[in-house]
């Protein structure tokens, strides 16, 4: 029942914010703003679609669909909405799994040697993660693009196929992740290295390395693996800025074009789908 709930309330609120922003979504189904549709077009598309209703009967007509599980059509794609959502969650699933892998190995790597290393590789870390958790996706994006495409020329400014063009959009993700991760892991590593089992580990003649790697590591990931869900859940939706600023496929993307030429039912769909992978 709380799942039914939370769902419901960010698919209502989702339904209201977008009909808010100004522009018809008449002229969606005719093509978008440039489309120069005629008064009577748009009158007979508003008629099609039930947008010449009030507001709420609107509501309780999408919702009444929506609870046998029908998502609707795209206004702009003229599409069913699972089918838009089914062609372009792949991509934005792989970029998120990479993504999180990614941001796995960062935090791992940063959080044992600064905890490792001495009191001045504590405090660096600490620096570093800070600065990785708060820096935004479309600054980091354009820096990535303006270093590694445009002055040395390795890795393409957008998504290709192939491997080469999911780095920067990785990257982009999964740095601000792994600063956030890499605290966890380092406050964890820091009460699993107090506690005492690795007293017992030492007295039993454990090296540093052994204590580290075979006791303190596994409880100290702990909180890190149960956050999983939820940096996943961000990863998607992080996607949508990623996915953009590299012209990649994805939900991400559909859900900014369906955002402008207000798609309502391709929004909600797709919004209820981020909302998912957070529950």
């Amino acid at each position: 029942s709380g799942v039914v709930f939370v769902l419901w309330a960010v698919a209502t609120i989702t339904f209201f914010a977008i009909r808010l922003i100004p522009g018809d979504p008449a002229e969606a189904i005719l093509g978008g703003p440039g489309s120069q549709a005629s008064a009577e077009a748009l009158a007979q598309a508003r008629a099609d679609y039930g947008l010449d209703q009030p507001l709420g009967i609107q509501y309780l007509h999408y919702f009444g669909r929506l609870a046998v599980g029908d998502l609707g059509r795209s206004y702009s794609l003229h599409d069913s909405v699972v089918n838009v959502i089914g062609e372009n969650l792949g991509g934005t699933l792989l970029l998120a799994l990479f993504s999180l892998a990614l941001a796995a190995l960062i935090a791992l790597g940063l959080a044992a040697w600064s905890v490792r290393a001495g009191r001045v590789a504590a405090g660096v870390g600490s620096v570093l993660e800070i600065v990785a958790a708060a820096v935004p996706h479309f600054w980091l994006a354009i820096s990535l693009i303006l270093l590694f495409s445009t002055v040395l020329g390795w890795l393409p400014p957008v998504s290709i196929p192939g491997p080469l063009g999911y780095v920067l959009p990785v990257v982009t993700l999964g740095v601000p992740l792994a600063g956030f991760l890499g605290q966890v892991m380092r406050d964890s590593i820091l009460d699993a290295m107090a506690s005492p089992f690795v007293l017992a580990a030492r007295a039993r003649g454990e090296n540093d390395g052994g204590v580290f790697w075979r006791h303190v590591l596994r409880h100290a990931a702990i909180p890190a693996i149960g956050l999983a869900g939820w940096a996943f859940g961000s990863l998607i939706s992080g996607a949508v800025i990623v996915e953009t600023i590299f012209v990649g496929p994805g939900i991400g993307r559909s859900l900014l074009s369906a955002v402008e030429l207000r798609d309502v039912p391709l929004v909600v769909g797709i919004v209820l789908v981020v909302a998912l992978g957070y529950i």
